[in-house]
């Protein structure tokens, strides 16, 4: 498409940070930059001072900076970035201390909260003096099993104020999930709350910690927060882990005001993150303390332009990389807004609070994106969003025909961001920017100083072609290192294993001639009938257009020397697949893409089975198809899910 769907105008840009920090760049070195193009070649070709300015620009707290910005810059992985320097995580993101708003907590239930920052401030203080007690050292891991609530910040921050490592996950996983997780990393605190809200129920934790503590030996004490109750029963922890669960009331001191930040060093481990699981056992991903807040900064302050008086909010679980992503958002004094239930209890629920809160930054999946307009929701007609500028959506590519929906019935004046990156690097490779156009089905710009690119097989770089997405040179995000992995051969292998000293992602995708980019899904799930290399999302996003279809998964089956492509189909309630339907399916596809997208079968389910932060795992299903095992069904929301693949008829025939 050559006509943009939106355009911001010359007022709009010229109050944007990026705008701002484009006339800075110049004033300090000389240039004429005059658009978001040449600013990005710049990044790229002067990565350190950029880095350097976003440093000065985001105030960046530091007790030594040093004079050394990147050290072994031709080495990927082994480059260092600011390796004199020495910071706090923590301190950064509790930098203001004032009467704004910094947390805002609203639950499905109709709960909600609301601290400063001079209070949040003061609660992380009064938590790291209850962790003191236990001596913990710089290092030394705390997880949280959590839902997403003004508790969860404050731990994770109170254990970044020590140089302690932080790892959550949300409290939906199984025992199981959580022990192939917390299991790896020896976690000496563990917090949870007693329970959680979700889709009208009331589901208690404590019984799950209990087995998970009794698994743990590590653990010394196990911090309790109230959610679903005033006072939580501590019996069954009691009886499980006698002498290790305590109040949270009872674990702080509220005596203590003021904070001895950590000083640590800008490559020291800050969380703790895994991969999927889906095939095996989770890979833990450590990120380092400078890497992630110089990242987030930048993402934050440039390409989604926040600001203090912005409302920051983003559909998310603890367990999710885009939770760490929010509430980096501190470090700009904006208003983070937190959000833990089902996002469809109501078919507006975030919506409607999208509006009460007067939110400016609306960060969602593009699988909501989809549903709210099957359900027939549009709030262009039914809400008050005039302080809505920025919708961000992730999780999976979304549709041209999403794009659609958002500009003719959620606003027609907003920044529409599809943006792509993952838990491997905490960030973005590709996202939105404020002063550029937004281009239907395209991300709209490649990260500042992120050197991505799309490969061919050889290594060699395509334009409008589809490809490997790779980043031919070391950024701060890059993981400092996988969690036992001494030698750093997984860590090689997962990244460097393709082409010789260059990250490759594994997303399948293309870079268009407005220098925009497109995901067409996962090159592990690319489908390869007849040779012909096809990314799924090409083909959701055809069968996304079927009224009857509610949401489908695609996969490769190995057929007669070949593979054949396999679409299965979840329709609306009491629809039943007709052969009507299937036509109706396969001419959509074949008349938007080629013949060789078309599904040689289409079969109806009653659920895809996703991951606990809700991505559809197509590999997962492909195994089952084809009679393998999926060893690690804990990674997934609805495991009961792959039992609807096993031993099907159709795909024998």
């Amino acid at each position: 498409m050559t006509q943009p769907m939106w355009q911001p105008s010359q007022s709009r840009i010229e109050q944007t940070n990026l705008w701002r920090f484009i006339q800075s760049i110049n004033d300090t070195h000389q240039l004429g930059i005059t658009d978001f193009h040449q600013l990005h070649q710049w990044s790229i070709d002067y990565s350190d001072l950029f880095w350097e300015q976003i440093w000065h620009q985001c105030n960046l707290v530091a007790s030594h900076k040093g004079n050394i910005i990147l050290h072994d810059s031709s080495k990927m992985p082994g480059a260092l970035w600011y390796p004199e320097a020495k910071l706090n995580f923590a301190e950064n993101l509790l930098k203001f201390r004032n009467s704004s708003t910094a947390l805002i907590y609203c639950g499905e239930d109709g709960g909600r909260q609301e601290i400063s920052y001079a209070t949040l401030y003061q609660r992380v203080a009064a938590l790291v003096s209850g962790l003191e007690k236990y001596n913990l050292q710089p290092g030394d891991r705390v997880a949280g099993f959590m839902p997403n609530v003004i508790d969860t910040v404050v731990a994770m921050l109170a254990t970044a104020s020590l140089g302690a490592v932080w790892s959550s996950c949300s409290p939906d996983f199984g025992i199981n999930g959580v022990l192939d997780r917390f299991g790896q990393i020896e976690p000496r605190i563990l917090f949870t709350t007693d329970g959680y809200f979700y889709n009208g129920k009331t589901l208690n934790s404590l019984e799950r910690v209990a087995g998970i503590a009794a698994q743990l030996p590590s653990i010394e004490a196990i911090v309790v927060c109230d959610h679903i109750t005033k006072t939580a029963d501590l019996n069954l922890l009691h009886d499980a882990v006698p002498g290790k669960a305590v109040h949270l009331k009872d674990f702080i001191d509220l005596a203590a005001t003021e904070i001895a930040f950590v000083d640590c060093h800008f490559d020291d481990p800050l969380y703790i993150m895994y991969s999927s699981g889906t095939t095996g056992v989770p890979k833990c991903i450590v990120h380092g303390i400078g890497g992630t807040l110089l990242q987030h900064n930048k993402e934050h302050f440039l390409h989604t332009d926040v600001t203090p008086k912005d409302v920051l909010f983003y559909y998310t679980t603890c367990g999710w990389m885009m939770w760490n992503w929010l509430v980096s958002g501190l470090a700009l004094g904006c208003t983070v807004l937190l959000y833990d239930g089902s996002p469809f209890k109501t078919p507006s629920i975030l919506i409607d609070m999208a509006e009460r809160e007067k939110v400016t930054i609306f960060g969602t999946s593009a699988k909501y994106i989809a549903a709210i307009e099957k359900a027939g929701v549009k709030p262009s007609q039914s809400h008050n969003l005039r302080y809505l500028k920025t919708i961000l959506s992730t999780g999976s590519p979304l549709s041209h025909e999403s794009f659609d929906f958002v500009y003719r019935d959620v606003k027609q004046d907003l920044l529409l961001a599809s943006i792509s990156g993952g838990t491997d690097i905490v960030s973005c490779f590709a996202l939105g920017c404020p002063i550029l156009p937004v281009y239907r089905g395209e991300l709209q710009c490649r990260g500042l100083a992120m050197a991505v690119d799309i490969f061919d097989d050889d290594g060699q770089p395509l334009r409008q072609t589809k490809g490997e997405l790779v980043c031919t040179a070391p950024f701060p995000a890059m993981p400092i290192y996988f969690w036992q992995d001494k030698d750093g051969k997984k860590y090689h292998d997962a990244y460097f294993g393709q082409y010789k000293n260059v990250w490759a992602h594994g997303d399948y995708g293309e870079i268009t001639e407005h220098g925009g980019v497109i995901i067409h899904g996962r090159s592990d799930a690319v489908l390869n009938p007849g040779g012909v290399r096809i990314g799924t999302a090409e083909i959701y996003r055809q069968v996304e257009v079927v009224e009857e279809v509610l949401e489908s998964i695609v996969v490769g089956q190995t057929w007669q020397q070949d593979v054949r492509v396999i679409l299965f189909v979840v329709l609306r309630p009491e629809l039943v697949l007709s052969e009507d339907l299937i036509r109706t399916i396969k001419q959509q596809v074949r008349s938007n893409t080629t013949p060789r997208h078309v599904p040689a079968k289409v079969i109806q389910v009653s659920a895809i089975p996703r991951t606990i932060s809700g991505k559809i795992v197509e590999l997962a299903v492909r195994k089952v198809i084809h009679g393998e095992a999926v060893t690690n069904k804990d990674a997934l929301a609805n495991p009961e899910a792959l039992d609807l693949f096993v031993n099907l008829p159709e795909l024998l025939s």
